[in-house]
């Protein structure tokens, strides 16, 4: 096999570019097997370097079933990246392995690829040919034996992949039409409101804090006696936490009802949100 062929070839395989391809070859005398790990290491190099810039772009990618639905962030630096084929190959067999390991970002690191590389060493590979920081954001599995999972993906990319996915999971042994379509409502519902938690008492410490200390600093020089202060204080916190708990949220396909009364309006006994998952590219 002439060098040019070897070239040719090893740009297949690893689809690196003639010149790196070229340099690689020559630098492992001909031997195919070695030019690959010549290039690897220059694309662990390259994809070093490139791990320093932002990624907001990319796509959420959901797999499973309605027993055991998974949902995983995928991110790189352009939406042109996000719509590029390999990148997307790459998206569609991560996220069906997400969720074979329950999304695990350790074991889906180590986790063989079709390819028979890991997870890990493809995401370096693909960093290197494409040129841009890419990186696994969040993941979430949803699996209860109970309850039957819905999901919802809004400005879809293509098939399971989009920029915002949600899933909700209902516990009934209801199989209507009505809790269907309640389902499918609600996972849309939860894609535009952006619930923090199911239901206030959840909502993270942390962020409860963080807004407490907004509303004070908004309050500190308002002139306002100290007692009337306090009064506004306490009403912002409960308006704070109402807006931002699933249960206590206006319904949005009407706004006048809450989610929680329009899930005692079904008078399904047995019918509760067990719990749910909202992951938009880059937030």
């Amino acid at each position: 096999m002439s060098d040019i062929e070897k070239v040719k070839k090893l740009r297949v395989a690893t689809g690196a570019g003639f010149k790196d391809c070229n340099l690689a070859i020559k630098e492992s005398n001909g031997d195919l097997d070695k030019a690959v790990e010549i290039l690897r290491v220059k694309g662990i190099s390259k994809a070093s370097k490139k791990m320093s810039r932002d990624a907001k772009e990319g796509v959420v990618a959901v797999s499973g079933d309605e027993k055991k639905t998974s949902i995983i962030e995928v991110n790189c630096e352009t939406d042109f990246v996000a719509k590029n084929d390999d990148f997307i190959s790459f998206v569609k067999e991560l996220s069906d392995l997400n969720n074979k390991t329950n999304s695990n970002i350790n074991d889906l690191n180590e986790t063989k690829m079709k390819n028979g590389k890991l997870v890990k060493d493809n995401l370096v590979a693909l960093i290197a040919k494409i040129g841009e920081k890419i990186t696994i954001g969040q993941t979430k599995t949803i699996t209860n034996s109970t309850s039957k999972n819905y999901k919802y993906l809004h400005t879809v990319v293509k098939d399971n992949l989009a920029k915002l996915a949600v899933v909700v999971s209902l516990e009934t042994k209801d199989n209507s039409e009505t809790v269907e379509t309640f389902g499918k409502q609600l996972s849309m519902h939860i894609a535009a409101s952006n619930p923090l938690a199911l239901e206030s008492s959840l909502i993270d410490k942390s962020v409860i804090d963080k807004e407490q200390q907004l509303v004070n600093e908004e309050l500190k020089n308002s002139g306002k006696p100290e007692e009337i202060a306090k009064k506004i204080s306490l009403g912002k916190m409960n308006k704070f936490k109402e807006e931002n708990a699933l249960l206590t949220q206006a319904w949005v396909m009407e706004p006048k009802k809450r989610v929680k009364d329009v899930l005692k309006e079904l008078a399904i006994s047995d019918l509760k949100i067990k719990e749910f998952s909202r992951i938009k590219i880059g937030e």
